[in-house]
Parts: structure tokens; sequence; C-alpha cells
């Protein structure tokens, strides 16, 4: 197996709405703003080969969307999806699996362009199978009015209409053991209904794939919860369980969001769990 990091694009969102009710002059201190109260996000999705597989875990925003759309985020820097891939000797068309953790825009938005006279939108990996799961498949596709400007359906029903959508199973706690791709799963219900969270064994370690569980470094305190969660205390509840397996285990945590941090671990303290070391993707993928 070989683990490579596909970053899809950075932007920026409003502190506050990313930590909710945590005062600025706390989080500014892991998560500086800028003038307008901005701050920096990735969008670094996880690419995994594993003998005749390629599972591409998220796909970043995309392209598709109008300059307004777009406008509101504030776009950074040079990376996209399929510039990242061919950096690793890949192609769109060589993935296998797409493993879509929410379908939040942010996360799931690359699956889908436009075709090529752009009258309409296409799968951007032709030969892959989309994975979601059943309940949060009718979460997204019947959203409430608080996460409906996050639920994008072009960036949804034509995944089912290309009948490359699959659901894994749903487990009857909270982890899903040796899923369909033969990762296990955490199921998260705090941010959005049902995000799912992979666990890769990797030589010898487990990598962690945190989406929107733990964003960014800054979010490791239990509080520090995103102004976005649609049940704030279960995503309390969710972290802090996490977090004390991932510290008693030695997890590593790929972090989707952070753009300046990749690969963490935590370990328990006097103030809860909290970092223990930073890694860069190299360190641990090679």
């Amino acid at each position: 197996m070989k683990l490579y990091p596909i970053n899809t694009g950075n932007f920026k969102l409003d502190g506050g709405a990313m930590f909710g009710v945590v005062p600025k002059s706390i989080w500014q201190k892991t998560n500086p703003a800028d003038a307008n109260n901005m701050i920096d996000i990735a969008a670094r999705c996880l690419l995994i080969e594993d003998g005749d597989k390629l599972i591409l875990i998220d796909t970043g925003m995309g392209n598709k969307q109008s300059s307004k759309f777009f406008g509101y985020y504030y776009l950074w820097g040079n990376d996209s999806l399929n510039t990242s891939l061919k950096t690793y000797g890949f192609h769109p068309d060589d993935i296998t699996d797409v493993f879509m953790t929410h379908l939040h825009f942010d996360h799931c938005g690359g699956s889908i362009q436009w075709n090529q006279g752009k009258t309409g939108y296409e799968p951007a990996f032709k030969n892959a199978v989309f994975w979601s799961n059943k309940d949060h498949w009718t979460w997204a596709t019947q959203p409430n009015k608080r996460e409906k400007a996050s639920f994008l359906k072009e960036n949804i029903l034509p995944i089912q209409e290309s009948g490359q959508l699959k659901f894994t199973s749903i487990p009857t706690g909270d982890t899903l053991i040796n899923s369909e791709l033969g990762f296990d799963v955490f199921f998260a219900n705090g941010h959005t209904d049902k995000q799912m969270i992979p666990m890769i064994r990797y030589k010898g370690k487990t990598i962690c794939f945190m989406a929107d569980l733990i964003p960014t470094v800054g979010h490791l305190p239990i509080p520090f919860v995103m102004g976005y969660d649609t049940r704030p205390l279960l995503s309390l509840d969710e972290k802090e369980k996490f977090l004390n397996i991932a510290a008693e285990n030695n997890y590593y945590l790929f972090l989707e969001h952070d753009a300046l941090h990749e690969i963490i671990t935590v370990q328990h303290t006097e103030k809860g769990v909290r970092l223990k070391d930073i890694f860069t993707t190299p360190e641990i993928f090679n």
C-alpha cells in the first residue's frame, strides 16, 4: 500500500464560523485571521494505492462553480485536484473508488465536472465507484434548511444518475470494521448526519482522515466546535471519544483542512487530549 496527499486547493473561511462560541482572542493563537476575520483552510485529500485499487478520499470543491461562488471563499495557492494527481503520475481515469466522507461542497465538489460542451454534468472519475452511505445520502438529498447551502444538487445528483454510486454498510455502533474498501470507518453525527472518518492501517500505523470531526489543530480542545455543526453537543461527545482512543493508540491524524499541519498525534494531558507531535506527509508516507 502507498499513500499520497492530494491538495485540491486552498480557501478561506470566517474564523468565527469555524470556531463557534470560542472567542477570537483564543482561537487566533492557532488560526490567525486576516483583516476580514478570514482564516486559511486547506482541502487536503488522500489517495490510497492498494493493489489494483486507487482510492481517493474526498475531492475538494472542484472547479465548476461560478466566479461569484468562488469569490465567497477567497481561493489561494496553485494546487488543484488534477495537478496533484499528476504530481504522482496518476490521471483521474485511474481512480477506481471515490470515498466521500460527507457531501458538503468542499468535500465532494470535485467528484462532478462539466461535460465537454458545458451542457450538463458528468463524473470527474469515469471509471470510479463513488461511495457514500444511505442515511447520509438521504440527509443530503432532502436537506434541512441549515445545511441546504452546503448540499449542492449539481455535486450530488449526477453521481446517482451516472450509475456509479454505492453505499457502505452502516454499523450498529459507531465504527464499521473492515468496510467494503478494506479500512475501518468511524461514523460521527454532530457535524452532519453519518459523516465517515476512514481509519487506514499503514505500515504498523493507523492513519485517520479527520474530515470535519477535527478540521485543524486549533480544534483539538473538546469545546472548540465549528459553528457549521448541526448537533454541536453531540460533536463534543464524539470528539472526546475519538481523541481519547487516538491518544491511547497513538493514531496519526491526517488533517484535511489545516493549511499548516498535515499529520499530528495527540496525548493525554491535565487539560485533556492535546497535540503531541507534528509530521509532514513524507515523514509518515515514505
